[in-house]
């Protein structure tokens, strides 16, 4: 990994240490301490649904807000990495741990796949690219056997973690999902964190001169394509345990806009943003559910607010506020929500 570490001659955004992020821990420590008390005042299957949202928003923010290149076709690892893990608990007999392993190395694999064919694209082109093979993923999720077509594949076992945990409990249940989003958040904190996350900063704001100074940009841009196809597999996995269903409202376009909006409206390139942006559109849904309000439309009108008012995203339009505040106490660590 020694060719990753950037030159002196690298840009102040690569020559950025961790010093800046030294208050981030204590901050996550306080939401880490709410989503442990949560199950015991909100519904602990609606709470699950929240976390794996929002780790799969992290996994799209890794590679739209720190690399720049916009995917539209995310729900292939997600929804994929999801039949996956179902046809192997439920056909395979896998313990669940192996499933979602499994799961997790389908999606990294089909992310090396579908990297190597579009990360040499940029812009449009990209998007456009990604969209065109995750419709591929998504045909063949309604075509082959295993699948379930539109029925999906049900009642998906749970069964024992590690042989000791029954993920039949809810509580129990609730804590491992828990403590894979606390991984796979730290996975996304440490890779933004390094000198290989700083590279990935410079090749958004100004690749071709990343490029001068010696950095082979696609290999860059394919390992974070498939760092956050692997995450997004990662969610797409635990949530079948949770769920017990994997259907084609995982795999299909409107789940890769759903977790773009999720981005735009937390706040493209923050750490906080994706999790914010996830909380609103899974509370509004959850809320709305009971209602005669159509959620499309609810997701409409929240996305033209976000462009009119909040166009850095809500935790972008509040950073100033905290950087004051910060300025204000210099040991507060507010700012570790903001900063990435």
């Amino acid at each position: 990994m020694s060719n990753i570490s950037p030159p002196p001659s690298m840009p102040s955004v690569l020559a950025a240490g961790p010093a800046r992020f030294e208050g981030v821990p204590r901050i996550w420590l306080l939401f880490l301490l709410l989503a442990a008390c949560a199950p015991w005042v909100l519904y602990p299957i609606f709470l699950m649904k929240l976390l794996c949202f929002a780790l799969f928003a992290c996994a799209f923010n890794l590679l739209l807000g720190y690399t720049g290149l916009l995917s539209f076709g995310h729900a292939a690892f997600f929804g994929g990495a999801a039949y996956i893990t179902a046809h192997a608990a439920k056909v395979w007999n896998f313990p669940p741990e192996v499933a979602v392993l499994v799961g997790t190395a389908f999606a990294a694999l089909l992310g090396v796949v579908i990297g190597a064919l579009a990360i040499r694209r940029q812009g449009i082109y990209f998007a456009m690219t990604t969209l065109a093979l995750a419709q591929m993923i998504s045909f063949l999720a309604l075509q082959l056997p295993f699948t379930g077509g539109e029925d999906g594949i049900q009642a998906v076992p749970r069964g024992m973690l590690l042989g000791v945990f029954d993920l039949e409990k809810p509580l129990v249940l609730y804590y491992v999902v828990l403590a894979v989003f606390v991984f796979g958040f730290f996975a996304v904190w440490r890779v933004v964190n390094s000198p290989f996350g700083h590279v990935l900063k410079a090749i958004r704001e100004n690749e071709p001169r990343a490029v001068s100074l010696g950095y082979h940009t696609v290999r860059y841009k394919l390992v974070v394509f498939v760092l956050s196809a692997a995450l997004a597999g990662l969610a797409g996995s635990v949530k079948i345990i949770v769920f017990q269903l994997a259907s084609l409202t995982d795999i299909t376009w409107h789940m890769s806009g759903t977790v773009v909006l999720m981005v735009l409206l937390g706040g493209v390139g923050t750490l906080a943003g994706p999790i914010v942006g996830a909380s609103i559109i899974i509370g509004m849904e959850h809320f709305l559910a009971g209602t005669s309000f159509p959620v499309d439309v609810a997701n409409g009108l929240l996305f033209m607010v976000c462009v009119l008012a909040f166009r850095r995203g809500i935790v972008g339009e509040l950073a100033p506020w905290f950087q004051r505040l910060r300025r204000r106490n210099p040991g507060s660590d507010t700012s570790g929500a903001t900063h990435g």
